[in-house]
Formats: structure tokens, C-alpha cells, sequence
């Protein structure tokens, strides 16, 4: 009898091991909703993927497409041009033109006394404070004051780091976050959506009517028509 009851066992056991380990997984391992690995890529800890980290040249562990920190604005790239860089892209062709990373608001009448990215986040808000009465949104994604001094809080950068490409993506990247990108990429928000909460974030690009959320104030514009702004979208975001 004792033979027979460990035959049973032996016979079961691996059975009850294989239903544990597919109910705790289940179909999150091919990217379907619901599952433990699904909800921790789509919700995570505090860096948005903790399930992922440490894993990602595994089949089962594969990078979430674009994965961002809220409170530092770091980017964790799979490979290829992640999304959030050619949005970058798509943000600096509306308002930084040429200039790119070392724009400065063509209204400002006292420029900064070097380049942005030669200056530090420091020098540029002594810039800011002894030139009032003009404008003074500054770099590749034309920072109005308020927005850079939260903004450099919130991610933590040190007041004497350069204001170079680096430091100014990192802030694009939180405005990125707030504006809806990781809800897009887990479908809780539509591509329509994402872009009215960009529109409402820089001035250059357009909503549905073609005019800027800010038309007409302090000058404001837009600088693409919503065709361009939506067909570059949906390249970004298929589907």
C-alpha cells in the first residue's frame, strides 16, 4: 500500500508544480494582460521594470519597448531608436529649429552670455533672474523657467552640471512621462490623447484645428500642421 500512495505522489507532484507555475505566469510570458510577468513590465517598482532587470538578453525577459523612471527621466533602450528619442525628434523640429540644443527664445532681447550647453543649469537661471520682462524659454525643447526649476528638481540634476544634451534629454524625458508616454505604450491612453497632452506641454505642435493649444499668446504657434504631427505619430506608434 505504501508503494502505491509514493507511485501516486510521484505521479502528481510535477503536475501540481507545472499548474502553479502556469497559473503564476500564465500567458503574461508572450505579453498578454493579466499575468504576473504582464502587470510587473506594465506597472513595476519605482523603475517602471524591476521584473526585467538583469534579464533582458533572455526570450522570457525581453525589454519593455520603452521603459522610463518618472523621477529621474532615464530611459532604459531595448535596441534601435527607442520611441521617446524620436519624439524628442519630432518635439526639437517644432521648436528648437536649427539651433537644436542651444536654442534660445528668439524673443529674448539679452541672449545668455555663452551657448546653453556651455553653461551650467546654474549660470542659466542667473541668466533668467537678471534679464526679467522677456522671454526666456531655452534649449532643444525650449524650457520656460518654471518648468526647467521643477523639472530640475524632480529628476535631481546637480545645479553645476553642464546644460549639455544629456541633462536636457533627461528633462524632455519627464515631461515625456507626465505627458502620458508610458500609459500610450500600455494602452490606457489612445495616440490622440497623448498627443493633445504634448500639445498642451510645447507650443509648436499643433492640436486637431491646426493652431497651437497657445495660439496667439506670447506669440505662440504652431509650427507643423497636425497631417505632419499625426503621420509622424503614427510611424512612432503603429497601430
Amino acid at each position: 500500500m505504501l508503494a502505491r500512495i509514493l507511485l501516486l505522489l510521484c505521479l502528481i507532484w510535477p503536475t501540481a508544480g507545472a499548474a502553479e507555475v502556469a497559473s503564476l505566469f500564465g500567458a503574461g510570458l508572450a505579453g498578454s494582460s493579466g499575468a504576473l510577468i504582464d502587470m510587473g513590465a506594465r506597472s513595476g517598482d519605482a523603475d517602471g521594470s524591476s521584473l526585467f532587470i538583469g534579464r533582458d538578453g533572455t526570450s522570457f525577459f525581453r525589454p519593455f519597448p520603452v521603459r522610463v523612471t518618472p523621477e529621474t527621466g532615464r530611459i532604459y533602450l531595448g535596441t534601435g531608436q527607442s520611441a521617446a528619442a524620436q519624439l524628442r525628434n519630432l518635439i526639437a523640429a517644432a521648436e528648437a529649429g536649427p539651433a537644436g540644443y542651444d536654442a534660445v527664445q528668439y524673443g529674448a532681447r539679452i541672449k545668455p552670455p555663452r551657448r546653453p550647453t556651455q553653461m551650467t543649469v546654474a549660470e542659466i537661471y542667473r541668466w533668467i533672474d537678471a534679464t526679467p520682462g522677456q522671454p526666456h524659454a531655452i534649449g532643444r525643447y525650449q524650457f520656460i523657467p518654471a518648468t526647467l526649476r521643477r523639472l530640475v528638481d524632480k529628476v535631481g540634476i546637480n545645479p553645476h552640471a553642464r546644460f549639455d544634451h544629456e541633462v536636457q534629454d533627461k528633462l524632455a524625458n519627464a515631461l515625456l512621462v507626465e505627458a502620458g508616454l508610458i500609459a500610450l505604450q500600455s494602452g490606457e491612453i489612445s495616440r490622440h490623447k497623448f498627443m493633445a497632452n504634448l500639445a498642451k506641454i510645447w507650443a509648436g505642435l499643433p492640436t486637431p484645428s491646426g493652431r497651437s493649444h497657445y495660439e496667439g499668446y506670447a506669440g505662440n504657434k504652431a509650427t507643423m500642421t497636425w497631417a505632419r504631427f499625426d503621420a509622424a505619430m503614427v510611424q512612432i506608434f503603429p497601430g
